[in-house]
């Protein structure tokens, strides 16, 4: 029996948020442009990132999270752009 590092906790709590946040997505429970669904998008990959990088490390696997992390990193920053130039704008 092998035994579960902190790395492979990380994992699968970032495993379960990414799958969560896309459930609560299809069930129209979270927008995809908020950030509780950015959030939990970028804190899943940065959970599954950690397990390559002191676990057993995959290029291609890493890679996707940081694409993933990046895309969410984006969408925060688009949102955050878009809710301030209305504020400018009605304001």
């Amino acid at each position: 029996m092998s035994t579960l590092h902190w790395h492979d906790f990380a994992g699968f709590v970032g495993v379960l948020l990414v799958l969560l946040a896309f459930l609560l997505l299809q069930a129209h429970k979270l927008h995809g442009n908020g950030l509780t669904y950015q959030l939990m998008n970028i804190l899943g990959a940065l959970g599954v990132a950690l397990s390559l990088l002191f676990g057993s490390f995959n290029a291609s696997a890493f890679a996707l999270e940081v694409a993933w992390m990046a895309i969410g990193i984006f969408g925060i920053v688009r949102s955050a752009r878009l809710r301030r130039a209305g504020r400018d704008t009605t304001g």
